[in-house]
This record gives structure tokens, sequence and C-alpha cells, in this order.
């Protein structure tokens, strides 16, 4: 039987070190095959601050990846995808059987965001109804990726969730004295504002419950991940596990429904 095989764009710096790894943790743990894709082909950098803490200051216990996320991370980085991951133009839909779409809210996650390539990937994946997930600002990727027979967005008639307005604002204030703008990608335009505008109604964003600790394998309960039809979000880090293994079994009833 062959591996079922998914795709996790990131940009050449700023990927969040707890989205992209915790998914491919627990795909690769499934024998779900990774493959990565950056805009030149060269391996990518994680968002440092958030990987080692540095620069957060009395913030350092709580706003970097946790523990488990960075050894995932490190583990990730030493295989053979990683190193080597595709070029975005080198990546096609019938290639892959889902898309895994990280966060990442340094200003180096704007080439990421703002790809021409990959929101046209994107929407190929939205039009051939092949599962998708997209966690934090990998919701913004989504959102601004135009269905080829409306203009619209993909998402404009789905049900989702994102970085919460009030969760990029926080983490703003906390650090703003010494990091600046570091927590706004866009400063003037939150995640949430930039993905609700694109939605059928207001009404389609989801804020889930308060997301005041992080989900992790051995108690889901404080995470929360969204799913409408082949698509699934969610907010931040701490709703990672959450949205990981909702997204793996996406994979594995799209792998039941095409077999």
């Amino acid at each position: 039987m062959v591996n079922k095989k998914v795709l996790i764009p990131l940009p050449s710096y700023g990927c969040d070190p707890s989205e992209t790894a915790i998914p491919w943790k627990l795909l690769t743990d499934k024998n779900i095959d990774v493959q990565f894709a950056t805009p030149s082909g060269m391996q990518a950098v994680p968002d440092r601050i958030m990987l080692k803490g540095e620069k957060l200051g009395i913030w350092k216990s709580v706003l970097p990846a946790r523990k488990d996320a960075v050894a995932a991370f490190y583990e990730m980085e030493k295989t053979e995808p990683f190193r080597n991951p595709l070029k975005y133009a080198e990546a096609y839909e019938k290639n892959f059987d889902g898309l895994l779409l990280p966060g990442g809210h340094d200003k180096g996650a704007c080439e990421y965001l703002e790809s021409a390539v990959l929101q046209k990937l994107v929407a190929d994946f939205f039009m051939a109804q092949k599962p998708v997930g997209a966690i934090c600002h990998g919701v913004v990727l989504a959102a601004r990726s135009k269905n080829p027979q409306t203009g619209k967005s993909v998402l404009h008639n789905y049900k989702t969730t994102a970085l919460l307005k009030k969760q990029e604002m926080l983490a703003y204030n906390m650090t703003r004295l010494w990091l600046g703008d570091y927590y706004l990608t866009y400063p003037g335009k939150t995640v949430e504002d930039e993905v609700t505008s694109v939605l059928e109604k207001s009404d389609n964003f989801l804020q889930g419950p308060k997301p005041l600790f992080r989900d992790r394998a051995e108690s889901l309960k404080p995470g929360f991940a969204l799913r409408d039809k082949n698509y699934i979000s969610a907010r931040w880090p701490g709703d990672v596990y959450n949205f990981s293994l909702g997204f793996i079994k996406m994979i594995e009833n799209y792998e039941k429904k095409n077999s």
C-alpha cells in the first residue's frame, strides 16, 4: 500500500516551530509521508524567538515553543524532506493527498502569506476537495487564495477559526516595549480582521473556547480545532494537537474514500 503524502509549505525564515514540527511528528508517526516546500528550495529556518525564547524577557517561560515542540523540531530538522524541500513552483496538488499550512508571525512569513504561487496551489487543493489544514497565520494564506470559478476566497463559504484578535494584540502589548511590532505581521490589520473580511458572513468565524492553556497529546481538552468539509483550522500553537489529530483523521478518511 502506497503511503499518503502531505505537503507543508514554509517561508524561508519564520515558520512557527510548534505548528510545523508537531503536525510533522504526528503525521510521520502514522506513516504519512511529509514533503516540505520553500520559495527557493533551500532549507527553512524557524522563528528563532519562538524556538529558543530569545528576547522574550520575563515572558520566556510563557510565549515560546514548548519542550515537546522544540524536541520535535530538532528531530524534523535532521530529515531528508526538511533538508531538501521542493521549490514552491515545483509543488503540484496532483502529487499530494493533503495540504497543511502552518503559521508564523515574524515578518519573514510575509513571502509565504503573499506568494501567488502558493495561493494558486491552495486553491487547487480546495477545488480538488482534498484535505486542507490551516493554523494561526496559515489561515491568512487560505483566505487570500481565490476560487478561480468565483473570484472569491476559497474560504468564502466555509466556517473557520484563526489567530484571534485578542490573542494577537495581547502578545503585542506584552512585548512591544522591546520587540516593537514583532507580534504584528501586518500592523493595522489583525489576522481575525482579514480572515473575517473574506467570509460570506461574519458568523462563519468561530472563536472557540478561551485560549488559556495549550493542549498536549495526553490532554486535548484545552485546545480547539474546527472542521468544515475538507478543511480544518485552528488558532495558535495551543491548539496544535487537536488540529494535527483532526487533520490526520481527514487524511485517513480521504484514503478510505479514494482507495
